[in-house]
């Protein structure tokens, strides 16, 4: 079964919308996550880095899987809000060394 002209274009906003958000959104989360995941890993400082950073690759590319699998353009816009308290626990001791 095919689709028509009118179908077909009409799927168009939302395939730009989940592309940005794997790819800015995704880019936003995996960094929240690497940030949160090096400072919660119980290891040394580099090691946890290290780790984090290696597992971030995972991280990206499972987002973006996901921004194009899920049932609709707010869960991914949901998802990409997730990293707002992975980016709290990240980069928490920078911001109090900033307000100070």
């Amino acid at each position: 079964m095919t689709r028509s002209v009118s179908q077909s274009r009409s799927a168009w906003p939302d395939i730009a919308a989940r592309t940005a958000l794997a790819v800015l959104g995704g880019y936003a989360f995996t960094y929240a996550a690497t940030a949160a995941l090096a400072r919660l890993l119980p290891m040394d400082r580099v090691d946890a880095l290290a780790t984090a950073s290696l597992l971030s690759f995972v991280v990206y590319l499972a987002f973006i899987l996901w921004a194009f699998t899920a049932t609709s353009v707010r869960r991914v816009l949901a998802g990409v809000s997730g990293a707002l308290p992975l980016a709290a626990i990240g980069f928490w001791p920078q911001l109090l060394e900033a307000l100070q």
